[in-house]
């Protein structure tokens, strides 16, 4: 029965209104398909070499200038004067641009952001309070995802004017371990059986050097900096291994690690008697 009524609905219509439906059909599919085509050639062989972020934008470039077009095509074929409707536009675009100065600063930051290249998709950053992947550079936000499996958006305008910090831009980095070892220690021995870790663990590179610095004297022992070189994709594999490294190593050679002094006072009789620590 449905289908009998748009049988006969269609009858009805006059050869130019089929004629200008089909044309309009054929502009929509033939269009929106040529533009993912265009897209996904563009994407994998004339960028093949840029970087996801790139390829990102030019992507969302291509994808939205050819569904503009296509909308100006099938305007065009239902009769729409386009002048008109462009003024319109103009003047709506106007109003809308006073009215959103907050999205037109992030645009202006976002331009800014891609041209200075701090980062790339995929690069782990941080701002803030906030560490994470980056999942997407977008002209108004960038979006990461963190480590505790949290989607955030941060404004382009809130990164320009923030540090940034790239934990993941060079292929390798330093990861400080500072701890503190009891007065009356072997110093020498110390730096020897932290050369030592540095040198077994498979995760610790042999160059740059392990840094072994004795940083301070503190009020409960001397603080020691171990600098360990590593590749970026190695940083939780080092750090679950170096320090069981070196909790085991310390205790089998008895190095004693410094601990929190406190005074303790014992009165009697309203008077100090005696203290000890």
């Amino acid at each position: 029965m449905f289908i009998q009524q748009i049988v006969a609905w269609f009858h009805t219509l006059s050869p130019d209104v089929l004629t200008k439906g089909l044309k309009v059909v054929l502009t929509v599919v033939l269009g929106l398909f040529l533009v993912r085509v265009l897209a996904v050639v563009i994407q994998r062989y004339i960028m093949r070499k840029s970087t996801p972020q790139r390829q990102m934008i030019a992507r969302k470039v291509i994808s939205y200038t050819g569904f503009f077009l296509v909308l100006m095509a099938v305007l065009g074929e239902l009769g729409v004067k386009l002048t008109a409707l462009l003024g319109a536009a103009g003047i709506v675009g106007i109003a809308v641009g006073f009215a959103s100065q907050t999205s037109v600063s992030n645009i202006i930051s976002g331009l800014f952001l891609i041209s200075e290249k701090p980062f790339a998709v995929g690069d782990v950053i941080r701002i803030g309070s906030t560490t994470g992947i980056i999942q997407s550079i977008d002209l108004l936000s960038i979006k990461i995802r963190t480590f505790d499996n949290l989607f955030v958006r941060i404004p382009n305008e809130k990164i320009l004017t923030s540090e940034v910090t790239n934990i993941t831009r060079f292929p390798i980095r330093r990861m400080d371990i500072v701890f503190q070892v009891d007065y009356g220690q072997d110093l020498p021995k110390v730096h020897d059986i932290l050369a030592g870790i540095a040198r077994d663990n498979p995760w610790s590179l042999d160059e740059p050097v392990p840094a072994i610095i004795f940083a301070e004297f503190k009020e409960s022992g001397i603080e020691v900096l171990l600098g360990l070189w590593f590749a970026k994709s190695d940083f939780i594999d080092l750090k679950n291994s170096i320090m069981k490294d070196i909790a085991a190593r310390f205790d089998a050679e008895g190095i004693r690690f410094a601990h929190p002094n406190r005074l303790v006072r014992i009165v009697e009789g309203g008077q100090n008697v005696r203290s000890r620590r």
